[in-house]
């Protein structure tokens, strides 16, 4: 069965206009055009535009759309993941109503507030400001994208990878490793090529075919490493976080 245009438009609650600018840029093309000029959708299409609702609603812009759809061809296997995520901020999103029923019946009642119990569920964008003021809102859709369409083993897989990368830099620190040691240079090696796995930063970016300056990306999240405790606790602290800062600045005048 096919559906018009005019069909589609309404059940998805978007509008012609919008269907045909995605046919024009071809992020969504129809399953055929009759001979009045009319589009219509077939369910392989209607499967494509349920992904790129989908993937609106994370905050992306369409040609960061085109990309995830690109990369992620097996429909299947992608909505079974979005699946997932979705019930997931189904079970955050009832922790939080649970959370503000709570403190509205204290409230009502004149009773007392449970400090711990007022902020379940509201804890999973807390880097969201902090990453857009630094690399942009795109930066980050791509980025909670790419992680909310990762199942669980996927992500304690690059967990792990991120946790071991840690540790093999502090084991680097301990030892006493000069930064342009080969140590710590391979280090820095694997540190660019994880970042480089990560959708929306700039070493992602550049490793694309895009101009973004990779160069000063990796020696600006090498100084942030020291300055910012948080980021310096992954690395044993300041002193481990230094030989991180020094080896990954040496690797990109190398480098890139």
């Amino acid at each position: 069965m096919d559906w018009s245009v005019q069909q589609i438009a309404k059940l998805a609650g978007t509008t012609r206009r919008t269907l045909r600018h995605y046919d024009e840029i071809g992020l969504l093309k129809p399953s055929r055009t009759g001979d009045n000029g009319y589009r219509y959708y077939g369910h392989a299409a209607l499967v494509r535009l349920q992904r790129i609702l989908l993937l609106r609603e994370l905050g992306l812009g369409l040609p960061a759309i085109a990309e995830v759809l690109d990369h992620e061809s097996d429909a299947e296997k992608a909505l079974g993941r979005h699946l997932e995520w979705l019930r997931q901020e189904q079970d955050r999103l009832a922790r939080q109503i649970d959370s503000v029923r709570r403190t509205l019946e204290a409230v009502k009642a004149g009773g007392e507030i449970m400090a711990e119990k007022m902020f379940d569920g509201f804890d999973h964008t807390r880097y969201r400001e902090e990453v857009e003021d630094r690399w942009g809102k795109e930066a980050y859709a791509k980025g909670d994208a790419w992680w909310r369409g990762m199942g669980a083993e996927e992500k304690d897989a690059w967990k792990q990878r991120s946790r071991q990368l840690g540790r093999d830099w502090i084991a680097a620190a301990q030892s006493g490793a000069a930064a342009d040691s080969d140590e710590a240079q391979q280090l820095a090696r694997r540190q660019v090529e994880w970042l480089t796995g990560i959708p929306g930063t700039p070493a992602a970016a550049h490793a694309g075919g895009s101009n973004s300056d990779i160069r000063a990306y990796v020696t600006g999240l090498g100084e942030m490493y020291v300055a910012d405790p948080r980021f310096a606790a992954n690395y044993g602290g300041e002193s481990g976080a230094a030989l991180v800062r020094d080896a990954l600045r040496i690797y990109a005048e190398r480098h890139l």
